[in-house]
């Protein structure tokens, strides 16, 4: 009769540490996702808040930065609030023909486009196009040891780097909306007259009707918010890129993905805080 093999000693306990440590990653990078992460985002926030009141002010940076995003992001959202506005306007316009008030038609399509779509497209727009050429940009700086230099010579990046990027964002984002708005309006006037039979006297006196003027500065302060943090994401995520080119790769991509969320997130309790303090204008 064979005896069993004898146990080794601490084979149960490997067995244990091993559980145990697959465990302990997974709790680690929940931990990381839900606490460290945010924590570490917020500290460079408040850092590249304090980096403001610094001078000088880099405005060199500044211009160049404002002319690259206003170099990238003209073209592709004038021709994406095109069909914006065109869809608001043929859906609303339905709807209203429905309703049997065609009149009110170049109301709504404004509030729509005003208020929502606009600030929408200029956010995903930055935060697209921009965001993630900024986020290249300091992660290839960032691999190239190029902030440790600045560091090691006393220079603050975030001064040097990343106010100037956030405030041309920021800037350029205010412009863009204005922009989204004209266009979307002028689609929207195009195609319900010449394709749902409106006329253009009805939807140009229509405007007063349900829009107000603070309909537009509160897209203007969601631009203004859109860009900035489109900006500080992508330099959180640039400045801590690690890996090479395949790590700044994740990084580009994780800016897009993180930044469409906070947008959203944004764009939902500063329409919450505007619905609540600003009384709506009745037909």
């Amino acid at each position: 009769m064979t005896r069993p093999a004898p146990r080794r000693e601490g084979q149960a306990d490997r067995k244990g540490n091993g559980f145990t440590s697959g465990f302990g990653s997974v709790t680690d990078g929940a931990a990381n996702i839900a606490v460290k992460e945010p924590g570490r985002f917020f500290a460079l926030v408040l850092d590249t808040f304090r980096a403001t009141a610094k001078w000088p002010f880099q405005w060199r940076e500044f211009i160049q930065q404002a002319w690259f995003i206003v170099s990238v992001t003209v073209v592709p959202t004038a021709l994406v609030a095109i069909p914006f506005g065109a869809i608001l306007s043929l859906q609303v316009g339905g709807l209203i023909r429905q309703l049997g008030a065609q009149s009110f038609t170049g109301a709504t399509a404004v509030v729509a486009i005003v208020r929502e779509a606009s600030p929408l497209v200029t956010a995903l727009l930055i935060a697209g196009a921009a965001g993630s050429a900024m986020c290249a940009d300091l992660g290839a700086r960032k691999i190239r040891e190029e902030i440790d230099a600045m560091e090691v010579l006393g220079i603050n990046p975030l001064h040097r780097l990343v106010v100037p990027r956030m405030f041309a964002c920021a800037f350029v984002g205010l412009f863009l909306n204005g922009l989204v708005s004209v266009v979307g309006i002028c689609g929207g006037y195009v195609f319900n007259v010449m394709l749902q039979g409106g006329t253009p006297g009805a939807y140009l006196a229509s405007f007063n009707a349900a829009a107000q003027l603070p309909d537009l500065f509160q897209a203007e302060l969601k631009a203004f918010v859109f860009g900035i943090t489109a900006a500080l994401v992508a330099a959180y995520k640039g400045l801590n890129a690690k890996g090479g080119p395949k790590g700044v790769g994740d990084a580009v991509n994780q800016t897009v993905v993180i930044t469409f969320m906070l947008l959203f997130l944004e764009n939902f309790l500063i329409s919450a805080l505007y619905f609540q303090f600003i009384p709506q204008k009745g037909m």
